[in-house]
């Protein structure tokens, strides 16, 4: 049988390669002399373009957020040329290789806000305060940013309580859009409020998305467009989750107190001069994977409706839908490709995040099959582990027990990421500055398992 986590590892490797921020950038935005044109949609025809008179603006913001902030940033420079200047900020996990001289670095913490990240929203605000109708910003938006750049709307909250907040959001089991209506409603920065700093400034928001599609709003959480969700919607997932008291103490009495405002919404004038196109999204994954998995020789289906779905629900749902591949290209090899984060909430201390967890869920549904499962954040990060995912295939089973390791004591522990580490089956590939989705492969050979 061919080492099918071999293959899953190189679909996995081609899929990241194909990820250019700076070449979507390229064909996102381009400049004829004073004009810059912007994409709004995917097409190229000019009714999908939206042009700016660059000479119209006296200054040029730019405000970079999120694990792809760096290449994001680096690209709008190509494209501007440099009798184009601009300054500004960028919030990022990591250091960049070429900084840039006009724009202040600040390296921040995920997943969860360190000072830098602090700092960075006050100077953003900062900056934004200054902005008026012959100022144009950039907002280059990338998953991550909600904890990379963050400020608390309560001036009594400190950076533990932030830290504090995250933990609690992150691990009971909320999804990210549950999470995100949370994070709006307490933010200083998120929600659209970034917008309304930036006044009557023309606004460009570019994202490299790792949310679903329509979903917008919960990248990095929103700071730059209206607000689709309300005060009743964020009581009502502290409710559903029992976080009243997993809350740090100074925002609990704010919210009990009723000073919780309401984010900004459609028809607020802050957005009224304000343009979103996306960079790169769900089809930016997908079809890398989709080319990559069938340039190895497999009829290749790709599958999103798992999306947000428990952990257990989704790998059952997958590998059912790659068993009915089998069925339907008898004799063929078949992949499956999904997309989006699945919920996993944290049941103990372990080193480990969602994808790792995925693939430790599939190890004994997989035992003696021949199948191989591979899940990894595009981002190279997994939870709390410095792996990016796992990949695990037919024999993973049998070798950990013989290592006396059990997939359901490591599932119990939180600690996936150590489990596959110890079989040299965790994926390393350290930040990729990209962040699209987490990628799911599974592939099967042909015949009766």
């Amino acid at each position: 049988m061919a080492d099918l986590k071999q293959i899953a590892r190189r679909i996995f490797q081609q899929t990241l390669a194909a990820i250019d921020i700076r070449a979507a950038m390229r064909r996102k935005l381009q400049r004829a002399g004073p004009l810059l044109y912007c994409g709004r949609g995917r097409g190229s025809s000019l009714a999908d373009l939206h042009a700016f008179d660059l000479g119209a603006f006296e200054r040029v913001h730019a405000i970079a957020i999120g694990k792809g902030a760096h290449a994001m940033v680096e690209g709008l420079a190509a494209v501007l040329g440099p009798d184009r200047a601009f300054n500004g900020i960028v919030a990022a996990p990591t250091a960049p290789e070429i900084a840039l001289p006009a724009m202040r670095y600040f390296v921040a913490g995920h997943p969860l806000p360190n000072k830098q990240s602090w700092h960075a929203a006050e100077e953003i605000l900062a900056l934004l305060t200054g902005c008026d109708e012959r100022t144009l910003v950039f907002f280059l938006l990338s998953g991550g940013g909600s904890a990379l750049v963050e400020l608390p709307l309560d001036a009594q909250q400190t950076l533990e309580d932030l830290k504090q907040q995250y933990r609690a959001l992150v691990t009971c089991g909320a999804s990210i859009g549950e999470i995100g209506t949370v994070r709006r409603h307490v933010s200083a920065v998120k929600g659209g409020r970034l917008a309304v700093a930036a006044g009557r400034a023309t606004k460009i928001t570019l994202a490299v998305s790792d949310v679903p599609a329509g979903q917008e709003a919960a990248l990095a959480s929103g700071p730059t467009i209206p607000d689709p969700t309300t005060l009743e919607d964020a009581a009502r997932v502290l409710r559903k989750y029992a976080l009243e008291e997993r809350l740090p103490a100074r925002l609990r009495h704010w919210i009990a107190e009723g000073k919780m405002p309401e984010t900004p919404k459609p028809g607020d004038p802050a957005f009224a001069n304000a343009h979103f196109s996306l960079l790169l999204g769900m089809d930016d994954l997908f079809h890398p994977a989709h080319h990559a998995a069938e340039a190895c020789g497999y009829v290749t289906s790709c599958d999103n409706a798992t999306d947000d779905w428990p952990l257990q629900k989704a790998a059952d749902f997958l590998l059912a839908q790659l068993e009915d591949l089998r069925e339907m290209y008898r004799g063929q090899r078949v992949a499956l490709i999904a997309d989006g984060e699945v919920s996993s909430p944290v049941t103990g201390d372990g080193i480990g995040g969602r994808n790792s967890a995925f693939v430790l869920a599939c190890v004994e549904k997989i035992a003696g099959r021949r199948i191989a499962v591979l899940s990894a954040g595009t981002d190279g990060i997994d939870g709390n582990s410095p792996g990016a995912g796992a990949v695990a295939d037919a024999e993973t089973l049998a070798r950990a027990r013989a290592l006396g390791l059990e997939p359901l004591d490591a599932f119990e522990r939180s600690d996936a990421h150590t489990f596959f580490e110890r079989l040299g089956d965790a994926i390393v590939t350290g930040p990729t500055g990209t962040n699209l989705r987490d990628l799911r492969i599974l592939i099967a050979e042909p015949g009766k398992d």
